[in-house]
């Protein structure tokens, strides 16, 4: 089993993937849904920073991602755990070690102030931005300019747990939107593409979680919000 297939499988058993009647943050009704605010162990976070470690490692090798990362950024709140979780496994089994970060929602004025937690950005920093999954590109959008307000900074990357594969502002992916807007790469774990190859009809826990009817909601879905590549 290849860790795309096994990530897909801890994400249903993890009760992050599920599938049902969801509206995403973009405002679309759909049949599925990603939620890593669902992990709640000490296990699941080890787990979960050892995927986004092999994804971000396989991209380095590859070239996809030039060299180590400095940093690594996760945006309040869900992106806070996985930027600990993959800084934790990229040092424990890359022994890659990076700094990590992520921001407040609102900025303290006391203490030692500031939005920022964790390393200290500085110019020159390059960044991989750690978040749950993609949809339209509206929590980029919102994240990036936090990050180039606190230092001239460079983002390398954006590691998602899934890429949904749907159209952002117009009529191209939000991950190409965000790559030709930003120059930013977005790297996903796996696509909705491999979620449903690898669930269609096939037990999870002795339990079929996409059967014929919600693979056609899928695929209904699919065909009106995404762009098939």
């Amino acid at each position: 089993m290849s860790y795309k297939e096994d990530f897909i499988k801890f994400m249903v058993s993890a009760g992050v993937l599920t599938f049902g009647d969801f509206v995403t943050k973009s405002g679309r009704s759909t049949p599925y849904f990603i939620n890593t605010g669902n992990y709640h162990t000490g296990e699941q976070a080890v787990m979960l920073g050892r995927y986004y470690a092999e994804c971000i490692s396989e991209h380095i090798a590859s070239g996809d991602i030039s060299g180590e990362p400095d940093v690594l950024f996760g945006p309040a709140y869900k992106g806070i755990p996985l930027c600990v979780a993959t800084a934790s496994a990229l040092y424990e089994k890359y022994d890659m070690n990076v700094g990590y970060c992520f921001n407040r929602k609102e900025k303290k004025d006391h203490g030692e102030g500031g939005i920022m937690v964790g390393h200290k950005l500085k110019d020159g920093d390059r960044i991989i931005i750690t978040e749950d999954v993609i949809t339209a590109g509206t929590a980029v959008r919102e994240t990036l300019p936090v990050l180039f307000g606190a230092a001239d900074v460079k983002v390398e990357a954006l590691i998602v747990s899934v890429d949904r594969m749907e159209r952002g502002r117009g009529e191209k992916t939000a991950i190409k939107e965000i790559e030709e807007e930003f120059g930013i790469k977005t790297f996903p774990v796996v696509t909705v593409r491999d979620v449903i190859d690898t669930l269609y009809n096939k037990p999870v826990g002795g339990k079929i979680v996409i059967d014929d009817a919600t693979r056609d909601a899928m695929e209904k879905y699919m065909a009106e919000y995404c762009v098939m590549e």
